[in-house]
């Protein structure tokens, strides 16, 4: 049976392409409930005007299905509350960031 920490390390997989830091160090992935076959996921963008949020809604759901088979229904809802802010990344995110300044 999958778990929130299944669905965690497979959104690991999924890279932000502005960014290039995956969704989860970046601190866009809210809340993770898994229930059954079915994983809710409640994520948000670094911009409500972000035009890659179906891409990235897309690259999630991907990335479930192929990391944790045993979920069949992803749903996934984009929250605005509270705001995205870099204050939300991790600090491998902000080493990654850091490693990529000249």
């Amino acid at each position: 049976m999958a778990t929130d920490t299944d669905i965690r390390e497979a959104l690991l997989h999924v890279v932000d392409p502005e960014i290039g830091v995956n969704v989860v160090d970046l601190g866009l992935v809210y809340r993770i409930q898994v229930e059954g076959g079915r994983a809710r996921i409640a994520m948000t963008m670094t911009s409500p005007t972000c035009p890659l949020a179906d891409y990235l809604k897309d690259l999630v759901t991907s990335a479930i299905r192929q990391h944790v088979p045993d979920v069949v229904d992803v749903d996934i809802n984009l929250e605005w509350e509270p705001p995205w802010d870099p204050d939300m990344m991790s600090d491998e995110a902000r080493r990654q960031l850091d490693e990529g300044e000249p």
